[in-house]
């Protein structure tokens, strides 16, 4: 309690006014920035507490940062799948365009090969392309976008650029059926390069041939190439057909065992040149008969 007429001590010591400490600090801050500006004093203070602070500067600002990185690395994922799949779209198309240039190279190249051998033979033809298979497994058939329209016959041979590859065999208006010659029902008369030897080449199926009724010991060897020798009236001799890749010889039997190959793309090519018919050889001219005249003696007996 307190006694009249006085009053306790304060609790704390208030010390200066504030109005005075304020005039204090703002004294003291206006000379501190006088003598840096003048004099460069508190250059060292300064650096020694950007050292001090600087972890705590870092610790602040690394929240930020992790959100600023982790968006970057997001949108830089995102870019990158993008890209990725562009770039794979990209790859798609051209590798397309390659392929198709490749396969119109070779086309051309097929197309150039077709009217080289077309000035080389003596008979018209003309090109056509071959639009599918015939619907028969067992036989080797094709179909071809020329028929009676375009002056195709039966019997007309079909070549590519390397040789014989088949014979039409029907017709309709606007298709043609070429049976090939490995079907089992062709038949081609054929000699060897090599001697001469005249035989008939037959379709065995499934892309092979059969050169028959040759006798065991004939002149027959592997690697001899066969062409139409051109009896039959049809098939123009010269014409490469086929090679011999193998010979059995047995005893046993009147005649060898011979196994072919086409040489033409029989099964491989799209364009094919159709032959027209060889024009028939005109007849020999006949001798007039000569009337043998009487003779003077016969008169005069007469």
């Amino acid at each position: 309690m307190s006694v009249v007429g006085h009053q306790p001590p304060p609790f704390f010591h208030r010390g200066p006014a504030p109005l005075a400490r304020l005039l204090f600090f703002v004294a003291l801050s206006l000379l501190l920035l006088v003598l840096d500006l003048r004099f460069h004093t508190l250059e060292l203070a300064r650096q020694v507490v950007a050292v001090v602070t600087y972890p705590l500067q870092r610790l602040a600002s690394a929240p930020l940062e992790g959100h600023e990185r982790w968006n970057t690395y997001l949108s830089s994922f995102t870019a990158l799948e993008k890209e990725n799949a562009a770039l794979r779209h990209q790859q798609l198309v051209t590798a397309n365009l390659l392929l198709r240039q490749e396969h119109l190279e070779l086309e051309n190249q097929r197309l150039r090969a077709l009217l080289d051998m077309k000035s080389r033979q003596p008979v018209s033809s003309q090109v056509a392309e071959i639009l599918y298979s015939a619907r028969d497994p067992f036989a080797r058939r094709v179909i071809l976008d020329k028929g009676a329209q375009h002056h195709i016959s039966p019997g007309q041979v079909v070549i590519d650029e390397l040789g014989v590859i088949g014979q039409i065999t029907r017709v309709f208006p606007l298709l043609a059926e070429v049976t090939l010659i490995t079907d089992k029902d062709q038949a081609i008369p054929v000699q060897i390069v090599r001697n001469g030897l005249r035989s008939v080449l037959f379709g065995a199926g499934a892309g092979n041939l059969e050169l028959r009724f040759l006798a065991a010991n004939a002149d027959v060897q592997v690697g001899d190439v066969l062409v139409t020798s051109g009896l039959d009236d049809v098939y123009l001799p010269g014409l490469p057909v086929a090679k011999v890749v193998r010979v059995d010889r047995d005893t046993t039997y009147a005649f060898a065992r011979i196994l072919c190959e086409p040489i033409p793309g029989v099964e491989r090519h799209g364009q094919v040149l159709v032959l027209g018919r060889r024009e028939a050889l005109p007849p020999a001219p006949q001798e007039p008969e000569v009337k043998e005249k009487p003779s003077k003696g016969r008169k005069a007996s007469k």
